[in-house]
């Protein structure tokens, strides 16, 4: 039954739905006119080991078109995935894909269970028929998925360019993960019913395939330059598991049996095991890596580690999984935010700026999966605050969701320029924040006093190839093969070398952040202002072990900031040392919305920090600890608010 006169709360998981009183009934926000016009039905050909629910008796399956292209004139064209033969109407990938069509079904299920409508609950199960279809039923590879699908519903499994695993059912996969967790929440919503038994066998049969590829390897781990890392994640990813993992507390929370329940568990103390754990001013800053392979790399795609952690500790009953999400959402996310927001490469240092509607949707979710697990307020605080993203907090100053045509935007780089075009990944993550705003008025509130930046205070990257002094060094690639030199070069010194870099001027103190090339036997820098020592790096790195390439470009923190009106920086070597670039990040970092502000500690006591907002703005200042948990509030009247944060907290103000 629709329910027209409630704002509805939805849990993560929808597993439970309390519906709430409210006032008047806003206009929603999520428009599915244009995931509808991706959408397409396809009678695929007979092809051994694939069918799905009824094939025989309803032959059509739902599938969804990968790229939506803008033209000149405005409209837009449904495109496939690589090169166009117009010859066979193929494409070198092909026209619908596993990881689309098993993200559409999620917004479908829950827009269908948070308004009850029934056009979303078809659209649902013949995206889930499709997805199912797409899934190998027997031989070696059962369980698996195959990614590509041609117009006519032929499979591709060995796509150009090629990706792997080749075949792309031939091994664990993202598109196995995501297929989870379409089915978790499948199951979920249609339990109880043939479908609902169909997609439990189905869920079953890609479980088995994750024990046998990837859980066969649960407690085994693997050394990344020096650093103990599991061995038993999809793909070596957090980020991929913690999709299947969205699915299986889904799932589990539905009624999933014992191997649910014990993938569940083994998949998320490998996510929790790539949280570092570290302070608010060290690498990573308090977020969940998602790569094993590299303790360099963050990217705001994909970034739903807290939200899946934070979903098995509640379905489990485990604790101990929420807290790598809580420093996620409390420590890392706050900074993210006055940093810029999710872009899709720190490597570690930002050197990818676009963002992506994936990447933010990953972040709203995950701190509302984390402020319900836990029962803190301060993530939900930041949660709407994230999503302002789509309302124009952004590099380009302008909004990327339009909720008259239900199109998101397929990103906006660092220099500020919008792509225009309207895939079906942008799509449907910026659809799965609208619901989420739907549920709560007041969060779409945040959002909108979110939308617009004016003014930011947070980290200055200088290039190590700008110092005087030393060697420039251009690599034929700036990608090294877990990480990426930023600016495309680096600066290399030798014993007794030194170099002088030219900073811009702070009005606070600084962290100061060299990044550097950790490789076994090389030497060690000391840096310095004036006369003032700052702190000595250790270049020298452990070994290579799983790492794709060798040496760890890392971020290390001086002991000592940068002081005030500070404009120089000084690198003394002792050995063959490598410099990358130098973060320069405020003890208290801030970003001021049109009616919303964040501030973020890396001091080591509690600061106050001036917030210039509106002459005779009434503001309300609230401050959260480094887990989320609320420590002050107060009242001030603008222009100048003097706001209070706790060592390694945020605060909110609001207006």
């Amino acid at each position: 039954m629709r329910l027209p006169a409630l704002a509805l709360t939805v849990l993560i998981g929808l597993s439970v739905v309390v519906p709430v009183p409210a006032a008047a009934t806003p206009v929603p926000l999520t428009n599915l006119a244009h995931l509808n016009f991706l959408g397409d039905t396809v009678s695929p050909p007979e092809q051994p080991g694939h069918t799905t629910h009824r094939l025989a008796r309803e032959p059509a399956i739902g599938v969804l078109w990968t790229y939506a292209d803008r033209r000149d004139d405005g409209h837009y064209d449904r495109i496939g995935g690589g090169e166009y033969d117009p010859a066979t109407d193929t494409y070198s990938q092909g026209a619908f894909n596993a990881d689309d069509i098993s993200r559409a079904s999620v917004v479908y299920l829950r827009h269908w269970r948070q308004t009850g409508d029934e056009s979303s609950r078809e659209h649902a199960h013949q995206l889930l028929r499709g997805l199912t279809y797409l899934q190998t039923t027997g031989g070696p590879h059962a369980g698996n998925v195959v990614l590509w699908m041609q117009p006519d519903g032929t499979l591709n499994p060995s796509a150009r360019p090629v990706e792997l695993p080749d075949p792309s059912d031939s091994g664990p996969s993202y598109w196995l993960a995501r297929t989870v967790w379409a089915l978790g929440e499948g199951f979920a919503a249609f339990r109880g019913t043939a479908f609902g038994s169909f997609l439990r066998d189905r869920l079953d049969l890609a479980i088995t395939a994750l024990d046998r590829q990837v859980l066969s390897r649960y407690g085994r781990w693997q050394l990344v330059d020096g650093v103990r890392v599991p061995a038993w994640l999809v793909v070596d990813g957090a980020d991929a598991s913690a999709e299947a993992v969205l699915g299986l507390a889904a799932y589990v929370s539905a009624g999933g049996g014992r191997a649910a329940r014990t993938a569940l568990a083994r998949l998320a103390e490998g996510i929790a095991a790539m949280s570092p754990g570290t302070r608010a001013g060290s690498w990573p800053y308090g977020a969940i890596l998602p790569w094993a392979l590299s303790r360099s790399d963050w990217h705001g795609w994909a970034s739903q580690m807290p939200a899946a952690l934070a979903r098995a500790a509640a379905v489990l009953n485990r604790p101990d999984l929420a807290r790598p999400a809580v420093t996620d959402a409390a420590t890392f996310t706050p900074y993210l935010l006055t940093a810029g927001g999710p872009d899709n490469g720190w490597l570690p240092a930002p050197v990818d700026r676009t963002q992506i509607a994936y990447g933010v949707d990953s972040r709203v979710w995950s701190l509302l999966a984390t402020g319900a697990a836990t029962g803190s307020p301060g993530p939900r605080a930041l949660a709407g605050i994230a999503a302002g993203w789509f309302f124009g907090a952004n590099a380009a100053g302008e909004p990327t969701y339009d909720p008259a045509s239900g199109r998101t935007a397929d990103g906006v780089s660092g220099e500020g320029v919008v792509n225009r075009n309207s895939g079906a990944e942008s799509t449907i993550h910026g659809l799965l924040t609208m619901l989420a705003l739907d549920a709560s008025p007041a969060l779409a509130r945040v959002a909108r006093d979110s939308g617009a930046v004016r003014h930011r205070e947070s980290t200055v990257l200088v290039e190590g190839e700008s110092a005087a002094g030393g060697e420039v060094v251009t690599p034929p690639s700036a990608w090294t093969g877990e990480s990426q030199w930023s600016g495309g070069a680096y600066l290399r010194l030798a014993a007794g070398d030194g170099a002088k870099l030219t900073v811009p001027a702070g009005g606070q103190p600084r962290l100061v952040l060299p990044v550097v090339d950790t490789q076994p036997g090389h030497g060690t820098t000391s840096w310095s202002t004036g006369d003032r020592r700052l702190g000595r790096v250790d270049h020298d790195g452990a070994p290579q072990g799983a790492s794709p390439a060798p040496g760890a470009l890392l971020p290390v923190t001086l002991t000592t900031p940068l002081p005030p009106g500070a404009t120089s920086l000084t690198a003394t070597a002792t050995g063959k040392s490598t410099v990358d670039a130098v973060l320069l990040r405020p003890e208290v970092s801030q970003v001021v919305y049109s009616r919303t502000a964040v501030l973020q500690s890396a001091a080591p006591g509690p600061r106050t920090r001036p917030v210039t907002v509106p002459a005779g703005t009434r503001v309300t200042v609230h401050g959260y600890d480094g887990t989320g948990r609320p420590v002050t509030r107060a009242t001030a009247t603008g222009p100048t608010v003097l706001a209070r944060v706790v060592a390694g907290g945020f605060t909110v103000l609001r207006w």
